[in-house]
């Protein structure tokens, strides 16, 4: 009996600094080949990533402008772009305005219809699958200029498309409702996205597990919620991120509507450009834009607590 107890002990310890040897080191690569190996990537995000960011920064600290003597010699002004920056009231306007753009056209409008279309083609073959996912596939990959086009003319006031077939000569659309037009058009624009990754998730749901469902008398949305959501929560979540970050930082929906009219649709990568490109504001241009980084930094935070919390 007393050999039968210390052995195992013994083992153990022989074979632990084996195996944390090879947790820190599972390629054999060693320190500094796996560095050297590495250092490109590194260079990479530190050029285009950290370095941009760095310098938006420091610009958001001066009176930088686009044109005139703050463009040749500008001075460090602290943090007074900041603080004009948060409590300028159309500051404010243009984020309440990116909360309902993303808000309807990302979290309600993308998630919802990319989920709607994965699941009534999820069992079918043929051509009507191949067309449907080729037209929403289209919208996608389309240049922004050119479905910016597209949308002012179906939406425009004298000789439009939309009015031309719903009998309402004389509506302005982007005039009377911009707001409702940009998610329209971006909720149409990027479904696409959301539309393959449910795709994707929902061939990983069990068969099996629907069929179970069924004979147990599950209703349609108890399958959604009860079988088919705790499966691809993590491919929600995720799609969450993604296009909630992309429809933040947005900026297509200024070529069909230019902001406007009064504002009605300035989210708040348009007012970005409006006062760094057309007022010349560089340096408040900078520092606004440094807070729409620290935004999409708590969002980005925020999705990802609730990825690591279904573990």
């Amino acid at each position: 009996m007393a050999q039968a107890t210390s052995s195992p002990p013994d083992l153990v310890d022989e074979e632990a600094p084996a195996r944390r040897s090879y947790s820190s080191d599972a390629a054999g690569l060693g320190r500094l080949r796996a560095g050297i190996f590495v250092a490109p990537a590194l260079l990479l995000v530190a050029a285009f990533l950290v370095f941009p960011a760095l310098w938006v920064l420091y610009l958001g600290l001066t009176n930088y402008r686009l044109t005139g003597i703050a463009a040749a010699e500008p001075q460090f002004v602290g943090p007074a772009n900041f603080i004009d920056a948060v409590s300028n009231p159309a500051f404010w306007n243009s984020t309440w305005l990116t909360v309902q753009f993303v808000l309807g056209s990302a979290v309600i409008g993308q998630v919802g219809l990319g989920f709607t279309i994965a699941w009534l083609l999820r069992d079918r073959q043929g051509p009507l699958k191949r067309l449907v996912e080729g037209l929403v596939i289209l919208a996608w990959i389309l240049p922004s200029a050119v479905v910016s086009f597209l949308w002012v003319a179906l939406l425009d006031r004298d000789g439009g498309t939309l009015n031309a077939l719903l009998g309402l000569p004389g509506s302005a659309w982007l005039l009377d409702h911009p707001m409702l037009s940009i998610i329209v058009f971006n909720t149409w624009r990027g479904t696409a996205f959301s539309m393959m990754l449910y795709g994707a998730a929902l061939g990983n749901v069990p068969p099996s597990h629907l069929e179970s469902a069924r004979l147990a008398g599950a209703s349609g949305w108890q399958q959604l919620r009860d079988v088919v959501f705790p499966h691809i929560r993590g491919h929600i979540l995720t799609n969450l991120l993604l296009i909630s970050l992309w429809t933040f930082n947005d900026f297509t929906p200024f070529l069909i509507t230019a902001g406007g009219p009064d504002g009605r649709s300035e989210i708040l990568a348009a007012h970005v450009y409006k006062v760094a490109l057309q007022s010349g504001e560089l340096g408040y241009g900078a520092a606004v834009s440094t807070v729409i980084l620290l935004i999409n930094l708590v969002v980005a935070v925020f999705y990802l607590r609730l990825l690591r919390s279904r573990k």
